[in-house]
């Protein structure tokens, strides 16, 4: 009678095990190359011929999660007050990582809402190419010459996107920088700077929106596993 209730109960530890795997989930995820623009940029400067922004990105998935990314783009910049004006030219760099906060069954390589974390170098070119004062002998109009640096960032970038056709998609990220440091020679202050933007404070926040083209390059199996079936409580009876 004790070796038939030790079969039965391990027949059932079998049974229940074959369902449980059974129950679990598999998913196909299409690992992709993604190439986007910034679109508003160009769209900022139809309105204002003052400032020029364009950037792109192209990031890579290794799986579900995580995709490496590299971003670039170029700036030019003008600015002129009553006294002075201002003009800055150059380009900027990105790299870091994309992390998908989505589950694999909700984001099925068609969505993403997640964090991105890049460290970024914008190397400029500004100069004052005229500023106006006045000293004992009346008012005088003077020039500051171009001057060349490098600045280094870090840059967060929460963010959505989503799948509007077959292969492309569409998103926004607010993007939150920290001005890490700005190699420069000369005393002349940086009121912008490429990649990063207004220099009046070290942090700073702003908008981006892209669109993106996907590739896929590879489908990964990816198994989700129900949660593990409950044991029942074991009652006990005390006695009155």
């Amino acid at each position: 009678m004790k070796i038939i209730s030790i079969y039965f109960i391990s027949l059932l530890f079998i049974i229940s095990g074959r369902t449980y795997l059974a129950a679990q989930d598999t998913v196909y995820i299409p690992l992709k190359v993604r190439i986007a623009a910034e679109v508003s940029g160009p769209i900022q400067y139809f309105f204002d011929k003052n400032i020029l922004i364009t950037e792109g990105n192209i990031s890579v998935d290794i799986h579900e999660k995580k995709s490496l990314f590299a971003g670039a783009g170029y700036v030019d910049y003008n600015y002129s007050q009553e006294k002075y004006d201002y003009t800055v030219k150059g380009s900027f760099f990105k790299a870091g990582m994309d992390f998908n906060l989505m589950g694999p069954k909700k984001s099925q390589g068609k969505f993403f809402t997640g964090i991105g974390l890049h460290y970024g170098i914008s190397s400029y070119r500004a100069e004052v190419p005229l500023f106006r004062t006045e000293n004992q002998w009346g008012p005088v109009e003077a020039s500051v010459p171009p001057t060349s640096g490098i600045a280094h960032f870090f840059e967060a970038t929460p963010s959505v996107r989503a799948e509007l056709f077959r292969n492309v998609s569409i998103g926004w990220n607010i993007n939150i920088r920290v001005l890490l440091k700005n190699n420069t020679d000369s005393d002349l202050k940086m009121v912008y700077l490429p990649g990063f933007g207004d220099t009046s404070k070290k942090v700073r926040t702003g908008l981006g929106y892209f669109l993106t083209w996907n590739i896929p390059f590879r489908t990964k199996r990816v198994i989700i596993l129900p949660p593990p079936p409950e044991e029942e409580e074991e009652m006990t009876t005390v006695p009155q």
